[in-house]
């Protein structure tokens, strides 16, 4: 039931795009992908567009202990209901979990689809991301997901995206986030935050970024800091103005984030 629901609310978005009547500004194509960070652009009123992480894998090892974190078909589709608001929609097709106890061979693995993300992004200055711009991106969770891979209860949070161009050539972005999570014994809930800072540029059809991102889980039964350095990059051909092809890697800075994580992805703007 849960797939099938969301594979409606899927097909009523795309319907609602392909028979809205566009007010399209002119704005450059903007892709939440790649990267950990959220962009304060928001698409024209009336259009459509489909982002889709093809595979993301992320590998941590230590004590003893192995963890392969696999995923496949992330999907996120957005659309413009104002000038300067847009409606978000994400869910995970599938994702497996691998762990292992390197020293007694156990293992144990979940495997499943992940929860159902629902978002507004609220532009507050340049919608088209253009210059300053500045947005408020509140957003829940809906528990769909399967056993050990959903959260299993509502949740949700508010991000502030924010860019700024240093020069023609580059560019900074931030997204500091805060959030309501679900305690790790299920009994409660409690507040997490963190953000990402990264420095992006562009030559011609291809971008490339540097971005730190960092976690903080306030979980009664422990804290945890979590912090990567990544680095992006994305290709808009030429000929496909409204397209784009990214890969992403993610370096872990602790012992609490996974050492290595690999993503790729496409987009697509109706």
């Amino acid at each position: 039931m849960a797939k099938a629901g969301i594979v409606s609310v899927a097909g009523l978005v795309w319907l609602l795009a392909s028979t809205a009547h566009a007010q399209d500004t002119g704005r450059d194509f903007c892709a939440d992908r790649p990267g950990k960070g959220s962009p304060p652009c928001v698409l024209d009123a009336g259009r459509f567009q489909a982002e889709l992480g093809l595979a993301d894998r992320a590998w941590t090892r230590g004590d003893g202990t192995s963890s392969d974190d696999t995923s496949f078909g992330t999907l996120e589709l957005r659309l413009g209901l104002s000038d300067r608001v847009e409606g978000q929609l994400s869910w995970n097709a599938y994702e497996r979990i691998h762990d292992k106890d390197r020293a007694s061979g156990a293992s144990a693995t979940a495997d499943g689809v992940g929860d159902l993300g629902l978002a507004l992004r609220w532009s507050l200055k340049n919608p088209g991301g253009d210059g300053v711009s500045v947005a408020l991106q509140p957003f829940v969770t809906a528990p769909v997901g399967s056993d050990q891979i959903g959260d299993g209860t509502w949740l949700g949070g508010l991000i502030l995206p924010v860019s700024l161009p240093l020069n023609a050539d580059w560019s900074l972005a931030l997204s500091p986030e805060v959030d309501v999570r679900a305690d790790a014994d299920g009994s409660g809930r409690h507040a997490g935050f963190g953000g990402a800072v990264g420095i992006g540029r562009s030559f011609g059809p291809v971008a490339l970024g540097v971005e730190l991102w960092a976690d903080r889980d306030e979980d009664p039964s422990g804290h945890v800091t979590s912090a990567s350095f990544d680095l992006t990059a994305a290709w808009t051909p030429p000929a496909l103005k409204d397209v784009q092809l990214d890969a992403s890697a993610y370096v872990g800075l602790n012992h609490d984030t996974p050492d290595l994580e690999l993503a790729v992805g496409v987009a697509k703007r109706f």
